[in-house]
Parts: C-alpha cells; structure tokens; sequence
C-alpha cells in the first residue's frame, strides 16, 4: 500500500519551555562570567572608559598645579642623570625661593651620592687631595639642609620580597613618619584588606628623610596593558597604611598633618586631605581624567636652575620634579596609547583634587550593571525568540542606544564611568543565540507547514508560492499548459455495496499512489473531485517539455491503476479500471475566487476538451485517450489512432490516439494490422476499410477499437469521424 507518514508537529517551538530555559541560561552564564571579571571582560570595560576619554576630555583648568620636567635640554645643560644631590639642592632652593607650597621629588633617593667628596676620595686613592675632599661638604647633607627649608615630599617606593631582576637598594626602616593616618569608621587596628599591599619599602635616605617636610610612594598600580588609569591615594605595608607621593604633596601643600580616611567593611570611601574630600574606590585609588593638552604646565628644570622661568609660574602652587626622558624609564602610558612621563600622572590626580572634577565609579556600579546585563539580555533574548527577525533588531538597537545613552550621559554630565560594553555585548550575545534559535524553529516550522500544506495543495504551487510571494492575489496569465484528468470506473456503484471504512481506506491508497506518480514527473495538482484528479504542467513553474510530462505522466498512472485494480478484484473487489484523458493548450491559469478563498486552476477550453477526453473513453472501450496536439510535443510516442473525435458542442474534430502502452496486447490487434484498416477508413475506402475491421474482429473479438470501427461501417459510417452525443 501506498501511505504517507503522518506529519508531526515540529517539537520545537520558540516560544516553549525549553527555548525561554535557553535564553534565560545564556543570560545567567553572562552574568557568572561578569560577576568572575576575567581579563578579556576587565580589558573590554577599560577600553570602553578610553575611549570616552578620547572623545569627552576633562576641559582645560588652570590649577596651582605645576611640573618641573628633567628633560633632554636639561641633562644637556647640566649632564647626565643621576646629578649630584648639590644640583637636586639647587633646584629645590631655587623652588622654596620662588614660593612653591610644596616641592614633591618624583625620584627615589635611595643610595648616597657617589659624586661626594668623600666618595670620590675612596675611589681616587690620592694622598695631595684625600684632605682636601674629606674637608668638603657631603652632597646628601647639602640637600638636606635644602629640605629643611621646609615644603619637600620625598619619593619612596614599596615592592615585594623576592621581586626578580630588581635593581633597586635600600631596606626596610623604621622611621618616624611626617604625616599621620585617621580612620573613620573602623577598627583602627584591623588593616584595610583592600588597599594594594606591598612587603618592603624602599625609603629615602635617613639624612634627608629627617629633614622631609613628606614622604610618599611613587607606586603605580597600572592595568594590564600598562595604561595608568588611577592613582593610589594610600597603599598598605604590611599592616600599616602609607600614603603615596600625590596625597602628601597635596597635604603638605596645605600644611595639615592627617591623611583622614573613610571606610566600611567593603573598603574606602574617600579620603580627606585638608579641606579636600577625595572619593575614590575600596582600594584607595582615585580615577584619572584626563585633559586634551597635558604638557602646557610643564616647566623645564633647566629653566629653574638657570633662573630664567617667571616667579609667578611657581609661587603659591605645587611642583612635582619628575623626568620625561625616555631612558630614564618613568614612562607611562595613556588612554591614547602615548607614552607619557610618570610624574604627570600625579600633577593630574592634583589638578583634579584641587578643581574638585572626579570621575567616579559608583559603589553600587556592578549592581546595576549585573541587572542591565541580566535583564537586557532576558528582554532582547525573549522578544528575538517569538518576534520577527526586524523587530528584534529594531529592539536590540533601542536597547543598545539607551543604554550607551545613558552610560554616556552620566560620564559627560555626573562624571560616572559605568559598563556598557559588558552588558551590551551579553545583549548581543543573546540577540544573536535567540534569533539562531528563531531561525531554525521557524525554519523547521515552515517546513511543517510547508509539508502539511502539501497536502492540501500540489507541492511545487507549495515551494512556488513560498519563493514568490508576490503570487499571492488574485488575477492570472495566459500560458500553454497540459491536463491529465483521471476518473474512476463504476466508483459510484462500488461505494454503495461496500463498507464505507474499506473503502476509503482503499482509495486513500489510490490516490495517494496518483498522487506521488504526478509529483514525480513535477506536476500541478488542480483538484481532487471524489476518485477524480486533476494534474496540469508548465503551471505554476513554466515547463518546455510539458507535454512529453502529461504523457509520460498518464502511461505511469494507467500502469498503476490496472495494476491495483486486478490486485484487488483477485481479492474479490469489484474496483474499476481507470480512465485518462490528456489534452494541452493555451489557458489562464491563475488565482480565482475572492479575499476569502483562493483557488489556483486554469480556466479555458483546453481543460474542458481534457476532460471529455477522459470520458470518452467509456464510449470508445479505452483506458486512455491523448490529443494530437499532446502527440505534437512527444518523441516517438506509440500510439494507434482512435479517429477524430467530434465532441458535443465542438464545430471541430480533434484527433485522438490511444497509447499502445496502455492497450492490452493479448486482446488487441497488433499495431501493424490495425494502422492499415485505419488507413483505409481515414482515406475513405469505406469496403476495403469494413474487410479489413471484419477480418480483424475475427482475431481479435475483445480489441474496443476494432470493435467500435466495425459497428459505425456497419452502421454506414464512411470516414474515422466519430461524433459524441453526450460529454
């Protein structure tokens, strides 16, 4: 038997359980991997606060802020680095003279001067000189006596034990520090686990410590890719708080003794220096913005040492002595990707400080942003799961722009840098995954459909109409088509002596073989009327060879038919044999009816000469009839003429052929034998014509065309015209 699978319902659909649990787990995995932060996520943040950077710098402020830069022209004038400490001397006489508030030395003093008097004894060895350079003043004394003029932060620097490859000296000293570290809220004897922690501090000195009005680490805490985006404001030594190089030059700028810091069991909060209050993160470090132009308040110290740079450049404000040359390694670098000195990035913490402009990062940032992430990734997922493809990009888009909106507004007005590169990218991310899911769950969905359509209408009108929409109105076009229409015999009289359920099973079955041999050879089912079948070709996709199919088509259908047929009558089922007209033309062929209902068929003349092709075969005795104008577009069909039919309401003849593949060899004449009588009656030798059909209904009494032919010349017919009374 011939059976279709039953079409199952796709057990997918975007809108299941199973599709939500998706988006709601990808959604959560983003979230985990925020929450663990690893470097590709960190990396992908601080890009997005460089580039804000970029296009939104901190405006120009003029600030009592001021760099003192041992650059290239300085070691020209004055040689190479390290100087003397007389030199360093000098410049900080020279700045305590022009009235700077504080002097903070970006240079770790360290090691005694080598360049000393009495250094230089030891090295020289020479008995003349040996007393005079002993009777010199010591280069470390003479700039301690230069610090004790009062203003001067020293530089210390705190590292880890067991650091390799370090060439740094000096070791760990107790000393009595110039500053003094106020907690507020808090135990002061449980130290502040947030704050970067070092082991060993690297400190100045004991001769110049002593006469320091300051002492501060120079430590950066750069990210990964070196870019110095904060500045510590305090830092831990073991379990003692220590201040950096920025934070006690703005105090003794101000002439205070504490470093207040606020804290909660997360961290600090803020720092107070003076009479400014400092926010910062739990690690004590405050953000960087930075300006368009950085070097416009540099000053070289060449300038200072030769006493050509204006009192008013340094008096009342605070200098920060640092290098900038590139062998000197105190280079950082900047959002932009430049190598900048050191020693700017504190004069920028300062100008900030002292113009009160932070960019912050508020304390419930990761809060907020872990809810962006989750939930705009939940909304956007969930609408790309049952929404069409455009929708979920239009709302992906609106998403995205109010978020980066949003995060751009409270950068360029609060001057809060928040997240949305992460968040955004996890929208993405489940846009993306859910419209995949969308896609193949209405991919596998049409294809349902598609399938289950096809059961109703012919699968190529099914595949056409899904490529060319368009085609979906009312209205049609003229084109050359071929018909095959089927009916079966005696159906009528089988459904009432028969068991209703028997029988629809067994013409289920039927149909369904007429079906599949129709669609094999690509063609168009019209309609199903009962036990009849309507099949058209070149409609709705254009065939050349449409004919050459509708034959091929009928030979295949009548071969099945005859087949089943005796299949079940040696069951003893009185099924009918089937009857197969086939006729070609041109016709329009289009979608009839209204906005309601479509119907896609063909109208015209050709189909109704189809069909009475199909019924003329009760009367000629025949299983298939075809047209001479289907015969015209076949190669070496076999046929025998059946004569030329003149059908009720027709003024023409049409000349009909039966396919030698669908007679019965047994019963019928051969091909030969019956060509000749033919011959004879279509050239009107009536006699000659009437012995040969007698002569062969002898042979061959059960042949219908024989007999047919035979009873109209006995009936005083003269030519193979055969005029039908009915349709």
């Amino acid at each position: 038997m011939f059976r279709r699978r039953p079409i199952a319902k796709p057990a997918v659909s975007w809108t299941s359980a199973a599709a939500f649990a998706l988006v709601l787990g990808s959604a959560c995995a983003a979230l985990a991997l925020w929450l663990h932060d690893p470097v590709l996520m960190r990396n992908l943040r601080l890009a997005q606060f460089d580039q804000f950077q970029r296009w939104h710098p901190r405006p120009e402020t003029k600030t009592d802020v001021r760099v003192v830069d041992i650059d290239e022209a300085s070691l020209r004038a004055y040689g190479q680095w390290p100087w003397p400490r007389t030199r360093i001397a000098e410049l900080v006489r020279r700045l305590q003279a022009s009235g700077a508030t504080a002097i903070a030395l970006d240079v770790l003093l360290a090691e005694p001067d080598r360049t000393s008097p009495k250094a230089m004894a030891q090295l020289w060895q020479v008995p003349k000189t040996d007393a005079l350079l002993q009777g010199l003043p010591d280069h470390d004394e003479v700039l301690a006596r230069a610090l004790a003029g009062g203003g001067v932060v020293l530089g210390s620097f705190l590292t880890d034990h067991g650091v390799p490859g370090s060439q740094l000296t000096g070791t760990e000293r107790s000393i009595t520090e110039p500053y003094r570290i106020v907690r507020i809220n808090a135990d002061d004897g449980v130290p502040l686990q947030g704050l970067h922690k070092f082991d060993t501090a690297i400190w100045p000195l004991p001769t110049l410590l002593a006469k320091a009005s300051g002492v501060g680490a120079i430590n950066f805490v750069p990210d990964g890719d070196s870019v110095v985006r904060r500045v510590p404001l305090l830092l831990r030594l073991g379990d003692k708080v220590v201040p950096s190089l920025t934070a006690e030059a703005l105090r003794v700028a101000q002439g205070e003794r504490n470093h207040v810091l606020r804290n909660v069991q997360a961290g600090v909060q803020e720092v107070r220096i003076g009479k400014i209050t400092v926010p910062t993160n739990t690690q004590a470090e405050m953000w960087l913005h930075y300006s368009a132009d950085r070097a416009g308040d540099s000053i070289s110290a060449a300038q200072v040492l030769d006493g050509t740079v204006a009192t008013d450049q340094i008096k009342g404000r605070m200098v920060l002595v640092g290098t900038s040359v590139l062998g000197l390694f105190d280079l950082r670098y900047d959002p932009w990707g430049n190598l900048m000195p050191g020693v700017q990035a504190h004069a920028l913490a300062l100008e900030q400080m002292l113009s009160g402009q932070y960019l912050e990062r508020p304390a419930l940032a990761q809060e907020a942003e872990a809810l962006t992430l989750l939930l705009g990734a939940m909304l956007v997922g969930l609408v790309a799961l049952m929404a069409p493809a455009w929708i979920s990009a239009l709302l992906g888009a609106i998403v995205l722009t109010v978020l980066l909106g949003a995060v751009w507004y409270a950068y360029v007005v609060q001057h809060l840098l928040l997240d949305a590169a992460n968040p955004g990218l996890a929208i993405l991310l489940s846009l993306g995954l859910a419209s995949t899911v969308h896609h193949f769950a209405s991919e596998h969905e049409r294809r349902w459909v598609r399938e289950a359509f096809s059961r109703y209408v012919s699968p190529n009108r099914v595949a056409y109409l899904m490529e060319h929409q368009d085609q979906l109105q009312l209205g049609g076009q003229r084109q050359q088509c071929s018909f095959v229409f089927t009916d079966l015999a005696d159906f009528t009289r089988l459904v009432e002596r028969s068991d209703p359920v028997q029988v629809t099973t067994l013409l289920n079955d039927y149909l369904e073989a007429m079906l599949i041999i129709a669609f094999k050879y690509e063609g168009t089912l019209e309609r199903i009327i009962g036990d009849a079948l309507a099949v058209l070709f070149s409609a709705p996709v254009q065939q050349s060879d449409y004919r050459q199919r509708a034959f091929d088509c009928a030979l295949a259908m009548d071969a099945f038919a005859s087949g089943y047929a005796r299949r079940l009558q040696a069951q003893g089922v009185p099924w009918g044999h089937t009857r197969i007209g086939v006729h070609c033309g041109e016709v329009i062929v289009g979608n009839f009816g209204g906005k309601t209902l479509f119907d896609y068929r063909a109208l015209g003349d050709p189909v109704n000469t189809a069909s009475r092709l199909e019924s003329v075969n009760k009367i000629l005795g025949t299983r298939v009839c075809v047209s001479q104008a289907i015969l015209d577009g076949c190669l070496g069909a076999p046929v025998r003429a059946v004569g030329r039919l003149l059908l009720k309401g027709k003024s023409q003849p049409l000349a009909a052929f039966e396919p030698l593949a669908a007679s019965d060899p047994a019963l019928c004449a051969s091909e030969a034998d019956y060509a000749g009588a033919m011959q004879c009656l279509q050239s009107g030798q009536v006699q000659q014509a009437l012995f040969l059909f007698e002569a062969l209904a002898r042979r061959h009494p059960l042949d219908p065309l024989v007999a047919l032919h035979l009873r109209r010349l006995q009936e005083g017919a003269s030519d193979d015209l055969i005029v039908m009374s009915e349709k």
